[in-house]
């Protein structure tokens, strides 16, 4: 079985050769459960890497007037916290090189959090960079009783058969791929 930074260090290789942009049509499952979930504050990330791309979302989500988005922004202890944002405020390049909003206001916890994905399984699993940002967010809210609903997004190539996992990682309840909804 390979560990986690093999499986890391190959996944990112294959989804540089073969990402493609998604259109539009690619988020319309994600609106099916907005709606039904009567979701509110949703947490989008700013794509890089050869990630999902999500700047339509960013677009479609900023025309609802009853949305709101959430960007994370990393903090000098090593941890991450959601603050709102207008699509088109300031960014700004923080140590990782990821953009992230250049206003720092107050702490957010989503209703829906949107998850970039490196790598997936069948059993919800995510690999993403290796910092943990994303699982000590979700396990901190997780520990208090919030209820986050949490969708990867990824490329249905980027599935792997079963992920190396610790007791730190976090499943996502969903995974959003051109294929639709897990």
């Amino acid at each position: 079985m390979l560990s986690k930074e093999q499986v890391r260090k190959k996944y990112f290789l294959i989804r540089k050769k073969k990402y493609f942009n998604v259109k539009n049509v690619f988020f319309k499952p994600l609106f099916s459960i907005i709606k039904k979930k009567k979701i509110k504050k949703i947490s989008l990330y700013y794509p890089s890497n050869h990630e999902v791309n999500t700047l339509g979302l960013f677009s479609i989500i900023s025309s609802k007037k009853n949305l709101s988005i959430l960007l994370p922004k990393i903090l000098k202890n090593e941890e991450m916290k959601l603050v709102k944002y207008k699509f088109l405020d300031p960014l700004e390049v923080n140590k990782f090189g990821f953009l992230e909003p250049k206003i720092n206001s107050k702490s957010e916890i989503p209703d829906l959090m949107i998850v970039p994905t490196l790598v997936f399984d069948k059993d919800h699993n995510r690999l993403g960079y290796g910092k943990g940002y994303y699982d000590k967010f979700l396990s901190k809210y997780v520990k208090n009783k919030k209820n986050i609903l949490t969708i990867g997004l990824a490329f249905s190539f980027q599935k792997y058969k079963k992920l190396p996992t610790s007791k730190l990682d976090v499943k996502l309840d969903y995974i959003l791929t051109e294929r639709g909804i897990f």
